[in-house]
């Protein structure tokens, strides 16, 4: 496969998976805080969900989705487990405090 047709259809897959999981993952963490009586629709909480979810979405793309996806170039490689981490962390903290920015 030549490596603009690869990028192309990378770009799409990437699409994809931004749509598809960003919605289920959305709408699982609005199933949670439902379950707590909480209502993060129409408030700034809500874009905080928005970002840590494409946070999640993109260490895991670059963890590990890009290995298995259309585009095989030289320079995909793992993000740093430090960096990773500090992603990670910042995107529960921006869950957990969600709720109270109205």
């Amino acid at each position: 496969m030549k490596k603009g047709l690869g990028a192309g259809l990378e770009l799409i897959r990437i699409a994809i998976i931004l749509l598809i999981s960003g919605g289920l993952l959305g709408g699982l963490v609005n199933l949670i805080y439902a379950g707590f009586g909480i209502n993060v629709d129409d408030t700034n909480g809500a874009w905080l969900v928005g970002v840590s979810i494409l946070i999640i979405l993109f260490v895991l793309y670059r963890n590990k989705l890009q290995f298995s996806g259309f585009y095989k170039g030289d320079q995909i490689v793992k993000l740093p487990r430090i960096i990773s981490t500090i992603l990670i962390s910042s995107s529960i903290i921006l869950l957990i405090i969600a709720p109270i920015i109205r």
